[in-house]
């Protein structure tokens, strides 16, 4: 095809250092990403997912648009997804990690 080439022919070319801010983004884009690209990246459709969260699909779609949620919620769509969430507080000069937020199971 007229064109198309191999992304390694593309980067060849590449300095050492353009390499490392190109693998450095990559790698942000990675950590970061909206609830319908966590799903897709897990190859999981919104129908998938609806039935391991026992809801409609319809569900699915407007959690995925939401801005705001119960963080109840979004556990049980990162557990349908076969994930676990974790929510970490960050300060300067530690990182937290805030256990049972969103829980269902567990008490007050």
């Amino acid at each position: 095809m007229t064109g198309h080439r191999p992304f390694s022919d593309l980067t060849k070319t590449f300095t050492p250092e353009r390499r490392a801010r190109v693998a450095a983004k990559a790698a942000a884009l990675r950590e970061s990403m909206t609830l319908e690209e966590l799903r897709k990246s897990r190859s999981l459709s919104q129908e998938d997912l609806a039935s391991a969260m026992t809801v409609g699909q319809p569900a699915v779609a407007k959690l995925e648009k939401r801005a705001d949620m119960h963080v109840s919620n979004l556990r049980r769509y990162v557990e349908a997804l076969g994930g676990t969430l974790e929510i970490t507080a960050r300060f300067k000069d530690a990182s937290v990690v805030i256990s049972h937020v969103g829980d269902t199971a567990s008490t007050t």
